[in-house]
């Protein structure tokens, strides 16, 4: 068995905020406050069903097979070369949809530095998207100094500065009495209407928003005694997720009205009118640059991340030989430039949906529904591993045997499964507009979803009609 070569240095304080920052973006924010007080209720479930068990999975995963490869190698172990292939490439196909939504963010952030009513023109936010994705794919050719240093700074200015501002702030807005946009209604509004056919559009984006647990996994071996610290880690990251979620996305749907919010400007409308309301508006340029810089530092470092996951199986002969061209600085400058020309292609949606904020949510159920296919396969090769390998030394182990991994990566995968279906439920704004918009939409992610689930296997076939 091949051991790991890494140090056991990581404390439990250590692997929890790593976990934090692997799933807590802003971005995700005002999707979350369109659920008012009941995103309670649906950050606890998502939680139970998917958060904990995506960390508790991918952790086995990563101690019991070590080497570099992650999804890869877990799925390839379990189902054979094909079934791996198709898991990774949707790992890195994932991200395509993802950056013009991530951009579409960052467009309306500077919007709101410049001149806020550009937040909803459309040809500035998808210009806008075009110069922030080429900016991150051509930075990413000078090497990976330039990105940590990004990565690092964007985290601080962009996330922390901004996150804990805007909670601060409407502690304020309200101690002064200010009015509030959303009622409690006497406890009665955290009870979710859970026939509505909204509030299951958004369990989609919910799923998303607390992805990412199998990135930060795959340090538990760094751990001393996993087995104890790993779920402690976990449930503290946890607390802090919930916690923080919940006063960000309430802050939000405290001080913007409703029918006004913006999936994309969200963050931004808050701060405007918190700092009206304080009479400082002058911050809010201020503060959108901070939120601007943040994201676009994000995109940065995922331009990159994935990218050389696929590199790596592009080295195995999956994929042509000119995806696995590189340059001077060792990035892969392709594959950079072939995920840059899809993302600005399906940037285009900005330009086609009823408005910006119906783009940045078709992008993001895009990303979800091509997310949640890799962990159906994470989840079920999970079970199957304990079957096919079951004297692999597995360092941490998901409690309760056989039974456990069943009940947690069972949980987990009709989880996923309920959120790839409900992502296909268009937004009322879409319904309003008529049946063209609404097939539109559906169609978008029907053809999305196949092209890039159909796309590896077809590369696959021909790796292997050329041996």
């Amino acid at each position: 068995m091949a051991k790991s070569s890494k140090p056991v240095t990581l404390s439990v304080f250590t692997m929890s905020m790593l976990t934090v920052a692997a799933v807590l973006c802003l971005r995700n924010l005002p999707s979350m406050a369109d659920y008012g007080w009941s995103i309670i209720f649906y950050l606890v479930m998502a939680c139970i069903f998917f958060f904990i068990p995506s960390a508790l999975v991918s952790a086995e995963l990563a101690s019991t097979f070590p080497e570099e490869g992650g999804v890869y190698l877990w799925v390839k172990e379990a189902f054979g070369p094909k079934w791996g292939f198709v898991a990774i490439f949707m790992q890195w196909v994932e991200n395509l949809p993802w950056f013009p939504a991530c951009l579409t963010f960052v467009a309306s952030a500077i919007a709101y530095v410049v001149h806020p009513a550009w937040a909803n023109n459309k040809l500035f936010v998808f210009l806008t998207i075009l110069v922030t994705l080429w900016l991150a794919t051509f930075l990413n050719f000078r090497g990976m100094k330039v990105s940590a240093f990004l990565s690092s700074s964007g985290v601080l200015a962009g996330t922390v500065v901004p996150g804990v501002a805007i909670i601060l702030m409407v502690i304020v807005y309200l101690l002064l009495g200010d009015p509030v946009r959303i009622s409690f209604d006497g406890g009665r509004a955290l009870i979710p209407e859970l026939g509505n056919s909204t509030q299951l559009m958004l369990l989609a984006g919910m799923m998303v928003a607390l992805a990412g647990m199998e990135m930060s996994a795959v340090h538990v071996t760094e751990m001393r005694n996993p087995t104890r610290n790993f779920p402690r880690a976990i449930l503290i990251a946890s607390l802090v997720i919930i916690a923080l979620s919940v006063a960000g996305s309430l802050a939000i749907a405290l001080v913007v009205p409703p029918g006004k919010l913006s999936l994309a400007a969200g963050v931004c409308q808050a701060f405007e009118d918190i700092f009206t309301a304080l009479h400082c508006r002058w911050l809010t340029p201020v503060m959108c640059f901070l939120l601007a810089y943040g994201a676009l530092t994000m995109v940065v470092t995922w331009v990159l991340g994935p990218s050389k996951g696929l590199l790596e199986v592009a080295k195995d002969g999956y994929l042509p030989g000119f995806w696995q061209q590189r340059n001077e600085n060792n990035m892969p400058v392709n594959i950079l430039v072939i995920q840059a020309v899809i993302s600005s292609l399906l940037a285009t949606a900005v330009l086609f949906m009823p408005t910006v904020s119906n783009a940045f949510w078709i992008m993001s159920a895009l990303t979800a529904q091509l997310y949640m296919i890799m962990y159906l396969f994470m989840f079920a090769a999970a079970i199957r591993l304990r079957y096919s390998r079951p004297d692999k030394a597995r360092p941490y182990r998901v409690p309760g045997g056989k039974l456990g991994m069943w009940i947690v990566s069972g949980l987990a995968f009709l989880t996923s499964l309920a959120s790839i279906l409900c992502g296909f439920i268009p937004p009322d704004n879409v319904i309003r507009k008529g049946a063209g918009a609404v097939v539109l939409y559906v169609g978008f992610l029907v053809v999305g979803s196949a092209v890039f689930t159909i796309l590896p296997l077809i590369f696959f076939a021909r790796s292997q009609r050329a041996k």
